[in-house]
């Protein structure tokens, strides 16, 4: 009975990692989507006033740090 309780939390935390690494996924897609950059047809030409760079950089950026820096290749969010 322990085996078989053991082998349900494995497949359960790990059914859990898969969920929470997609939906990491799906909210990094979103945001990088939707950023005002991505509409832009010359997306290396700096930003020709103040205002505009304010626009460019107003969605919420996401920081991702190094791999060495996340606890056992865990995603941060």
């Amino acid at each position: 009975m322990a085996a078989r309780t053991n082998a349900l939390t494995r497949f359960g935390r790990r059914v859990a990692r898969v969920v929470a690494e997609c939906n990491y996924a799906q909210r990094r897609v979103f945001t990088l989507r939707t950023t005002p950059d991505a509409f832009l047809d010359d997306r290396d030409k700096a930003p020709d006033e103040y205002a505009e760079f304010l626009f460019r950089t107003s969605s919420p950026l996401l920081h991702e740090p190094a791999a060495a820096g996340r606890a056992h290749g865990q995603p941060v969010g």
